[in-house]
């Protein structure tokens, strides 16, 4: 495919409900109001596009982005949302005047409802905020951090460190069975979510930090924190930058556990690790059905353990 070349569909069988009423109707008013839509090529235009997230009880998120600040434009469009679905839990919009397309360093303006929505897995409540990472499925979710927590084989006296923690989901379905849990995500609005999420499930035994991976995670921050046993891992498709590949050889722990969206980045990284590690397990979860993406969970032991 190509990044300008648009599919015009009006069903998705891929997102639930309302999602598709949604998108189908902000078309239709786009097209009677004569708004123009956001030309990735000339980067003009009013329309870039809507967020819409669910919760698996019903809850809803939509988060509308436009090009520039226009008022008037934009009251009618939030209040024709309402229209489409008065009942939502949370609606955002967000002027990006950028050429990407990312919404995380941009003010994000509540327009009507809660600033969240809440996701519940096994018991547990995890907040998720406009700029919060979250899987987009969460049933297949749930089943890929249960691979993640069993590959962990955790006893409740490790020091475990989640690595790209995002809102903390990881770390906190597999806090019960630690002694300790470590968070580093880059996303600050991220990370104060999954501050909020502990709290949220009276955990106490995590901790979490904001910042570049790749600069957080020195021997200095390896003090401070104690030499993990566990290391469970969750980059972006880009993959672990060389440091922090280099800085987990250092640490040595007994496991590592590797989710992955990107097999390809996944396999190179872990080449790396097996100077001193060997590869036990693959798992892959299905999170995108009928498309070639998959989620990978790899589990890695360290050689002389």
């Amino acid at each position: 495919g190509f990044f300008d070349k648009i599919v015009d569909i009006t069903n998705c069988y891929l997102q639930p409900e309302p999602s598709n009423e949604i998108r189908n109707s902000l078309r239709k008013y786009a097209l009677d109001h004569k708004l123009t839509f956001y030309d990735q090529r000339s980067h003009e235009g009013f329309l870039r596009n809507v967020i819409v997230r669910n919760t698996l009880d019903g809850q809803l998120m939509v988060i509308m982005v436009v090009g520039y600040d226009d008022q008037a434009e934009l009251k009618g469009l939030m209040d024709f949302i309402l229209q489409i679905v008065p009942d939502v839990t949370s609606l955002y919009y967000v002027i990006n005047t950028k050429k990407n397309d990312t919404i995380n360093d941009l003010e994000t303006v509540l327009y009507k409802g809660e600033p969240f929505i809440v996701e519940n897995m096994e018991g547990l409540k995890f907040r998720i905020g406009p700029k919060s990472f979250f899987q987009t499925n969460s049933l297949q979710a749930y089943a890929l951090y249960k691979v993640a927590r069993e590959f962990a084989g955790l006893t409740g006296k490790e020091t475990v460190y989640d690595l790209y923690t995002g809102t903390g989901t990881i770390a906190n379905f597999v806090a019960s069975g630690a002694s300790k849990v470590v968070g580093i995500e880059y996303v600050k609005e991220a990370v104060d979510d999954a501050v909020i999420n502990s709290s949220l499930n009276s955990i106490s035994n995590t901790v979490f930090f904001s910042g570049d991976m790749a600069k957080v995670l020195n021997e200095s921050f390896v003090a401070q924190n104690g030499i993990p046993d566990v290391v469970i891992t969750d980059p972006p498709r880009a993959g672990m930058h060389p440091d922090v590949v280099a800085q987990i050889l250092k640490m040595a722990p007994k496991r590592i556990v590797y989710v992955s969206c990107n097999p390809a980045t996944q396999g190179r990284d872990i080449e790396m690790l097996l100077e001193k590690y060997r590869l036990l397990k693959v798992q892959p979860v299905d999170m995108f059905p009928h498309t070639t993406h998959v989620e990978n969970v790899a589990l890695l032991e360290i050689i002389n353990c």
